[in-house]
């Protein structure tokens, strides 16, 4: 049976962003109590109404969403539309100019907004040719890092496969990894990406502490294709059981391509909110 000492560790740890406390028998258990979406998943309903979209998506119980354009609608008009539907977007995926040439804005953007993260998605094709093109990266990245950190902001990147693809015997997200300043960057860890890889997204959480303040929940079947959250073959339980150690704040569901894409975050959003771990 649970003792007080033990009862009151685990009431203290409730303050972990997402996540909340369950007692069963001897052991404490957590669950999911504020999860995301990335509206990547419903752009096509994105493209015709960003509101009727939100509402929808808030409807479906999600708290949090991570925005991937906004669809021709000012930062104003994507506040008051967060606003009306009881839903804050911790998270933004922004193209590199943003970070290059674009900053001023991007500033203003994510403080009407209330982002905190502002998150490359991805690596232009034709800039990592090779480990040197990573290296060169991971420089810009504390770059960007630190006039975020300046901003009131934090710099984070998400990840795909290609980046687990070895060049001379090294994975290029190792060298990002490793040649970033934690203070300075963030990661979000594609849970799907990393797994199609062949990586483990369990040693990365420890080897690297502290270092995935994000994750985009996907799965994945045994034959690599990606489905609703649930439907696959991730251990998400053993994973967010990690999640302290590897400084998650986040846990945002996406699916690439879904058939219905509203069906899909609804099966999602059940399974992770039924989710002990």
């Amino acid at each position: 049976m649970i003792d007080r000492r033990e009862f009151v560790t685990a009431m203290g740890a409730v303050g972990l962003t997402g996540t909340g406390w369950l007692l069963s028998g001897c052991r404490a258990s957590r669950r999911l109590d504020r999860i995301g979406v990335q509206l990547y998943t419903v752009r096509s309903a994105m493209q015709e109404s960003v509101e009727r979209t939100l509402e929808r998506v808030a409807a479906t119980g999600y708290k949090e969403v991570e925005f991937a354009g906004y669809f021709d609608r000012t930062p104003q008009q994507i506040r008051a539309a967060l606003d009306q539907n009881g839903l804050s977007a911790p998270a933004a995926h922004l193209p590199l100019e943003s970070f290059e040439n674009n900053w001023d804005a991007t500033v203003a953007a994510a403080a009407t907004v209330g982002h905190h993260y502002v998150i490359l998605p991805a690596l232009p094709t034709a800039d990592r040719a090779n480990l040197d093109a990573y290296r060169s990266f991971a420089e810009r990245f504390n770059r960007f890092g630190e006039r975020a950190k300046a901003a009131g902001l934090a710099f984070g990147y998400h990840n795909h496969d290609f980046e687990f693809a070895r060049q001379d015997g090294q994975a290029p997200y190792d060298i990002l990894l490793e040649q970033t300043d934690p203070a300075l960057v963030a990661f979000e860890m594609d849970l799907f990406w990393i797994t199609k890889a062949g990586g483990d997204p369990s040693a990365y959480f420890r080897s690297h502490p502290g270092r995935f303040h994000l994750v985009h929940v996907k799965d994945m079947t045994a034959d690599g294709s990606m489905v609703d959250v649930g439907a696959g073959k991730i251990d998400f339980a053993a994973l967010f059981a990690l999640g302290e150690q590897a400084g998650i704040r986040h846990f945002i569901v996406e699916h690439d391509n879904p058939g219905d894409p509203f069906a899909s975050i609804a099966v999602s959003y059940r399974y992770l909110r039924a989710l002990s771990y």
